[in-house]
């Protein structure tokens, strides 16, 4: 009889844990979340969402431990333990780019609803962000004066991407129409960072996700869950595709692949 090894499970939030439609938890996934906890095994969020914000879950929802900043973020055993900006000299370059081609940028400078600007291009362009946002507008802002960058947001449509030559330098994804943000995208490194935390090894790593932004953690060795609301370009990445999570998609999946057993039992 094979004995039941202990897993490392890391879950997306929004369209994965979440109902989209009403941004709460879907039950059977929280019931899913603890059934896996009591059977011994590791479980974490795993987020784009930044520390401030994924924060609110995690807290309500009591989980222990969580990928967050797009993998920039570790929060392992109830403790914050790193949350790294982007790269700076990639993100100014591609700010002095933006701004000299015309666009309208913000400026995330630290793990806050605070963004700084130097005018309201942005607004001019793009309107407002689509989340509760802080506007500093200086009209001496200047990023280079300060040590780090959180995040940015550039008021480019998308058919004018092109023109801006470094977008590819850095992560980057369009969640809302008018502007593009740029912001960590290695959910894959950040769920290694957190197993050096945890003690566990890729091979036994299990993530669920639904959306363009949990590709960079459906790589292997990890075992690729896509719930069946997820977007076809995930579903094509994935071991195995459940039922949509409102449909009870995790618990189902957790339950068909034995994950609910007690760790060290034999089945």
């Amino acid at each position: 009889m094979a004995e039941f090894r202990k897993k490392y499970f890391f879950f997306d939030i929004d369209g994965t844990l979440t109902d989209k439609a009403t941004g709460q938890m879907v039950p059977s996934a929280r019931e899913a979340v603890h059934r896996l906890e009591e059977a011994g095994h590791f479980v974490s969020i795993a987020t784009g969402r930044a520390y401030y914000k994924a924060e609110k879950f995690r807290s309500l929802e009591n989980f222990h431990h969580m990928v967050c900043n797009g993998g920039h973020g570790i929060y392992f055993d109830d403790q914050l333990r790193e949350n790294r900006p982007i790269d700076y000299d990639k993100a100014l370059a591609v700010y002095r780019q933006a701004r000299s081609l015309g666009y309208g940028v913000y400026a995330a400078l630290d793990d806050s609803e605070k963004v700084y600007a130097c005018d309201f291009r942005f607004h001019e362009q793009a309107g407002e962000r689509r989340e509760p946002t802080i506007y500093i507008i200086d009209p001496d802002f200047d990023p280079a004066d300060y040590d780090a960058i959180f995040k940015l947001y550039i008021s480019i449509p998308e058919e004018d991407e092109p023109s801006l030559t470094l977008m590819n330098t850095l992560g980057h994804l369009r969640f809302e129409k008018p502007y593009l943000m740029f912001q960590p995208d290695e959910k894959h490194e950040g769920i290694l960072r957190m197993l050096t935390y945890a003690g566990g090894v890729p091979e036994d790593v299990v993530v669920f996700g639904d959306d363009y932004n949990d590709c960079a953690m459906f790589t292997d060795p990890f075992f690729k869950v896509a719930v069946g609301n997820a977007c076809d370009y995930l579903k094509s990445l994935a071991d195995y595709v459940s039922e949509p999570n409102v449909e009870d998609g995790i618990y189902k999946t957790c339950e068909k692949f034995g994950w609910f057993n007690k760790v060290g039992s034999e089945g």
